[in-house]
């Protein structure tokens, strides 16, 4: 383990001694720290790392350690609200609230059919909360049209690990990290997106010097600023990167030929797909210089052991899943795979989005079932006591599929769980436009932005207020001890859905209530019996054996009674027709491939290489956008800042969303710092104050996401574009195009007014004043001349964040 020491952080607000601290799991990124939540007086007042936690050792990041102030926000929803005829929001019973739903969604059952119910989650619920949309999503309202926010986020992982290995599940975990010998971090700025886990990682590098670090991001992070080799590539280029680099180490004799015939399929396919890309083209294609990518591709090809993260430089650029399977690809022709230190480790951006994936409330069925098998069919019917008949089959629907559904007609009913879309979805003011037009139901703690779509709004628990179970990034399961009772009048998620279950008179083929359980643990033990025998098999799990252990990675059972570091050590893979979690799609065009066509390629339990071809971003810059926009995260805040924007602190750290732009393009135009521009897309436009700089790549700018309020123009997503990947379906927001236009007025120099007075007027500095003209004196301001005048400077610092504490 790279920890050698405990450090407990903690962040209380207390009048003396709290009462109680609660066994928990920071609610934020997906590393899955544990805690304890302070409480007192039966309110939650704090948080405090758990020292004895291996993930990390009582470190909290930013985020986690001041989770806690969205629970005492004043702003928390108290009671249910229902749109009225007079358009308004206004209070209800949860009696009005919970009828008028079933009304609407049997109305939509009876008029069109099962498909025209959506569920639409989250990746911060619980894993029963999961389980049980997918039981009543699939066994009760029979609709196929389950996704979450896990598809704007961690999508990607899913699809590349099918399509290479048969099933879900990150072979490498957090223990491969602590190591291994190279670590490429690949569009993973796990210095602002995972802390804890950076600062594990940097604890290490300075006692041992190892893992030697490659960080490939068009931007110059902080990540990067820590890495060994930086691969800074044009946007959109990530397939073309890891075409040349597989290229050169094939080329240079780096793979494990043994290996390769034993224990893989389609090496010559995935070959000839990579036999061009020489450094030449690559860096042509990349930007990256050719002395670079030998480097990158020697440490690559040399290396004893090496681990591959990536996140959401990889998942929501262009060519998303071939991304992530060339790097299955490369893992796999080196034989690193299966043991310490080595194998892909795709990552989650959510605390629990992997248990979303794992319980089946998003695509495939839950414990990775394959919805095109009819026997993993049959097995859920006989699970589930329901007719296997009645159970929808088929490809996965993608929530950008499910707008274009609601745009013809055909989805009705659109209930959305602990997310806030209208902030986080790509060119969001489409998706408003499609959501105003249908019944949405909104489960959430606050009013967000999605509250101006919504008909009803269901007051939810927050974190602390309730129990159940989470997965982390690496497989890891964490159980979340209740702390307090919710606010009066406010119903946990897992309450509500089934009450709704019940409201509905959703029954198996006995007569039975469809849902029989009634607690979070009641339905944990369920979904055991459900794992059984799966990839995912939890077995040999309970609350209080994951309390005891401080979590276990599945699987779970009596074979891995405290459960599994790393998958694949025997070297055989999910892949057998029958057992396999998917048929996998066509690599190139995204089609679902039928059983047939998947038994013919006679994987029988090898891994699968894969050709992987390059394709450039559909949206491209031009003369009229051209400038590449692309979007991310800050250490400050998580998502659409939810629940961090109610931390006083976090909030007060960035409080206003901003462009990033490179000093030479800056320059060029003759932007200020601080200067408040237009950044115009094809889709829309936002006015945000510039951050001046050399974190971007020339020709580039970012945006982070967080801020999205109607009543702002700052919403990196009026920018985005729509496109998704074809096989994850996850959208491109990394790569768009855009312009920046000045927002300026006019000044007439009269008579003899001074830089100094004309600089006061507009309360600006004279050194702005002169910037913004290309002036180098305050005495080149000449009577009867027309300067331009920024119409807004901003203070827009953030504080500089340092991942290790002393």
């Amino acid at each position: 383990m790279s920890w050698q020491k405990e450090r407990i952080d903690m962040n209380i607000y207390s009048q003396g001694e709290v009462d109680k601290w609660v066994y928990s799991t920071c609610n934020i990124c997906s590393i899955g720290c544990g805690c304890h939540i302070a409480v007192k007086d039966d309110k939650i007042v704090g948080i405090k790392g758990n020292g004895q936690h291996p993930i990390n050792r009582g470190r909290l990041g930013p985020k986690g350690e001041n989770q806690w102030y969205a629970n005492n926000s004043s702003d928390r929803l108290l009671t249910p609200l229902i749109r009225r005829d007079n358009g308004q929001l206004e209070p209800a019973s949860w009696e009005e609230a919970m009828e008028l739903i079933v009304s609407k969604a049997k109305e939509s059952l009876e008029q069109q059919g099962s498909n025209s119910i959506a569920i639409y989650s989250t990746g911060q619920g619980y894993l029963e909360d999961y389980y049980t949309i997918a039981k009543i999503g699939r066994a009760g309202l029979h609709t196929h049209l389950l996704d979450a926010n896990t598809r704007l986020c961690t999508a990607t992982t899913e699809f590349c690990l099918l399509q290479s290995f048969g099933a879900d599940g990150t072979p490498a975990s957090f223990d491969d990290v602590d190591v291994t010998d190279t670590l490429m971090l690949f569009g993973h700025n796990v210095a602002e997106t995972g802390t804890v886990l950076h600062e594990r990682i940097m604890q290490r590098k300075q006692r041992e010097g190892k893992p030697y670090i490659i960080a490939v991001d068009p931007r110059h992070t902080l990540t990067a600023r820590h890495a060994d080799l930086h691969l800074q590539l044009i946007p959109g280029t990530n397939v073309a990167l890891l075409n040349g680099l597989v290229h050169l180490m094939i080329q240079n004799g780096h793979i494990d030929q043994q290996f390769v015939e034993q224990y893989t399929i389609g090496f010559d396919e995935m070959k000839q797909s990579v036999a061009d890309w020489t450094p030449e083209k690559t860096s042509k294609i990349t930007g990256i210089p050719v002395e670079q990518l030998h480097e990158a591709a020697r440490v690559l090809g040399e290396t004893p052991s090496m681990v591959t993260t990536t996140l959401q430089g990889t998942f929501q650029s262009a060519d998303a899943t071939t991304a992530c399977v060339a790097i299955n690809n490369m893992h796999l022709i080196r034989g690193q795979i299966g043991k310490p230190g080595c194998g892909p480790l795709h990552m989650a951006g959510q605390p629990s989005s992997s248990a979303n994936r794992t319980a089946g409330g998003v695509g495939t069925y839950p414990a990775q079932r394959n919805p095109m098998n009819p026997q993993h069919l049959q097995e859920m019917a006989d699970l589930w006591n329901v007719e296997e008949e009645t159970l929808p089959a088929g490809p996965e629907k993608g929530i950008e599929e499910q707008l274009d559904m609601i745009e013809q007609g055909k989805v009705t009913f659109f209930w959305n769980i602990g997310t806030n879309p209208m902030v986080s979805l790509p060119n969001r003011r489409r998706a408003r436009k499609a959501l105003e037009s249908i019944f949405v139901v909104v489960q959430d703690p606050f009013l967000t932005e999605t509250a101006k779509v919504a008909d009803v709004i269901l007051p939810v628990a927050l974190w602390g207020e309730k129990e159940g179970t989470m997965e982390n990034a690496d497989r890891t399961i964490n159980v979340l001890r209740k702390a307090v009772e919710a606010p009066e009048g406010v119903k946990s998620d897992l309450q509500i859905l089934i009450d709704f279950a019940r409201r509905m008179g959703l029954k198996d083929k006995d007569g039975q209530p469809l849902i029989g359980y009634s607690t979070p643990e009641e339905c944990f033990e369920e979904w055991k019996k459900v794992s059984r025998g799966r990839p995912c098999d939890m077995t040999g799990m309970t609350y209080d054996k994951l309390e005891q252990h401080n979590g276990m990675r599945w699987p779970a059972n009596e074979q891995h009674p405290t459960g599994t570091p790393r998958l694949y050590s025997d070297y055989q893979f999910p892949t057998d027709a029958d057992y396999s979690q998917s048929y996998t799609k066509d690599q190139f065009s995204g089609r679902a491939l039928s059983r047939d066509e998947f038994v013919r390629k006679q994987a029988n339990g090898k891994a699968i290489l894969h050709a992987t071809r390059y394709l450039p971003p559909t949206e491209q810059p031009n003369e009229e956008y051209p400038i590449w926009l692309t979007t991310g995260r800050l250490v400050w805040h998580w998502h659409t800042r939810t629940k961090t924007a109610r931390s006083p602190y976090l909030q007060m750290a960035a409080p206003n969303a901003y462009v990033e732009i490179h000093e030479e393009d800056a320059a060029a135009l003759s932007i200020v710092q601080g200067e408040v521009v237009r950044i115009t897309s094809p889709r829309g436009w936002i006015e945000v104050p510039a951050r001046i700089g050399t974190a971007v790549q020339k020709g580039l700018v970012f945006v982070p996401f967080h801020y999205g309020s109607w009543e702002g123009h700052e919403s990196a997503n009026d920018l985005t574009a729509d496109f998704t990947d074809p096989l994850s379906k996850q959208p491109t927001f990394k790569q768009a195009a855009c312009r920046i236009d000045k927002l300026r007025k006019q000044h007439i120099v009269v008579g003899e007014e001074s830089a100094d007075y004309i600089a006061e007027q507009y309360q600006l500095t004279v050194e702005h004043l002169l910037q913004a003209n290309r002036l180098v004196t305050p005495y080149d301001i000449q009577s009867g001349q027309t300067l331009e005048v920024p119409i807004s400077v901003v203070n827009a610092p953030i504080p500089p964040y340092i991942p290790q504490r002393g």
